[in-house]
């Protein structure tokens, strides 16, 4: 009988599962300075499928009703080429497995050296010039967030500042966590979390401040955001799984 392969959300998941259950029995592998982590295995390729299924799940969790959304241009190329990320807020076009480089969190003493700190642009001609076309909401959303994605900062910046009057207010909170988001990555991580702190409280918004504060060296306040998240999101999310992590490293 031939031997399936398991999905990335599926290892995912359950290495997350195992990581914050053994720090809550005190098994944990990385407890204090004695650490030594290893990969079961090499990092597996994205699945633009599975990425696009997370990325555009953001609205929900601003309470928002799923709304149908074309896939970006050269979205799988940017996917691929996209480097791991340690550090990852919560918004439109940002996917849970792009924290796949499990030995760099569990290794690094001070995780505010794990900041974004911006990076190398991913050449998409083809998404930048959709990107300048008018689209709806909340599609214009995601066109300047797969633009951040794709690191190319002064686009996505061009786009969300050529809609801030047009946001209604159903997407002002989406946008304003766009904007947020799009300061991260750049490496403006102070700004970012004054715009979340500013935001009405979402299930993402407190995703992204406890996710901020852990990485800005707040572990206590970012226990008290992660923990809450953990008890809403649902299990299957991948989300949950990330919000888990995170916890962990907070404790």
């Amino acid at each position: 009988m031939a031997l399936t392969q398991p999905k990335i959300s599926d290892l995912f998941a359950k290495f997350l599962d195992q990581q914050a259950e053994a720090q809550a029995e005190g098994l944990s592998d990385f407890d204090g300075d004695e650490v030594v982590p290893y990969e079961a295995g090499p990092v597996q390729p994205l699945d633009p499928k599975l990425a696009w299924d997370s990325a555009s799940s953001a609205l929900g969790h601003f309470g928002i009703a799923a709304k149908s959304m074309k896939v970006p241009p050269q979205w799988s190329q940017v996917v691929a080429q996209h480097e791991p990320e340690a550090a990852l807020p919560m918004c439109l076009a940002n996917f849970p497995q792009m924290v796949r480089n499990f030995h760099v969190l569990l290794q690094t003493a001070q995780l505010t050296d794990l900041k974004p700190k911006g990076g190398r642009a991913i050449a998409v001609g083809d998404l930048v010039e959709w990107a300048r076309q008018e689209h709806p909401f909340p599609q214009v959303l995601m066109a300047a967030a797969a633009l951040r994605l794709a690191n190319q900062f002064a686009e996505a910046k061009l786009v969300l500042e050529r809609i801030e009057a047009k946001a209604p207010a159903e997407y002002r909170d989406v946008y304003e966590n766009e904007r947020a988001a799009l300061a991260w990555h750049e490496g403006k991580s102070a700004e970012a979390l004054a715009i979340w702190e500013k935001q009405t409280p979402s299930l993402a918004n407190r995703f992204n401040r406890g996710m901020a504060r852990l990485f800005l060296g707040q572990s206590a306040a970012a226990r008290t955001e992660l923990a809450a998240v953990v008890a809403e999101l649902p299990e299957a999310s991948a989300w949950h799984h990330l919000a888990r992590l995170y916890l962990t490293l907070a404790r």
